[in-house]
């Protein structure tokens, strides 16, 4: 009977501890969901520092597309801002296929397709985003971007 007791019990504090740690990693996928949103919400608003919101604003930042290796958030900014300088450059952006893993309560990843629908055109690649929390939130401090 005290052996039936024992592993009843066991089986319930796994399943609670089970059920917080689910509960833990909904919530830092859902803040992350959340920046991510506004990102594209910032974008299609044409708010580049907006959209800029969601990065590690430091010269640690780390972007990675085509042949290009550039680090630092005010680097980032700048290619932004020279490369899409108008609306209609910006085009409307979307985010599809996100799949987040949570690595820790500190840091996840994140990997998914971007599309752009322009005038003239309709860019669209896989992208892979890593995640911190840090003091201001959730931020990208790794982005990975391929067309």
């Amino acid at each position: 009977m005290k052996l039936l007791l024992l592993a009843l019990f066991v089986l319930f504090v796994t399943t609670l501890s089970n059920a917080q740690s689910d509960s833990k990693r909904s919530k830092i996928e859902n803040a992350i969901r959340d920046v991510i949103n506004r990102q594209v919400d910032d974008w299609n608003k044409g708010d580049i520092e907006g959209f800029m919101e969601g990065y590690w604003k430091s010269p640690d930042l780390r972007f990675v597309s085509g042949n290009t290796v550039s680090k630092g958030w005010q680097a980032a900014y700048d290619r932004y801002k020279k490369g899409y300088d108008t609306r209609e450059k910006m085009g409307t952006l979307s985010f599809s296929e996100l799949e987040i893993t949570v690595l820790n309560k500190k840091s996840a990843f994140v990997t998914g397709r971007f599309t752009l629908v322009r005038k003239k055109d309709t860019p669209t690649g896989l992208f892979t985003l890593v995640f911190r929390k840090l003091d201001g939130g959730w931020k990208v401090v790794h982005d990975h971007t391929s067309t």
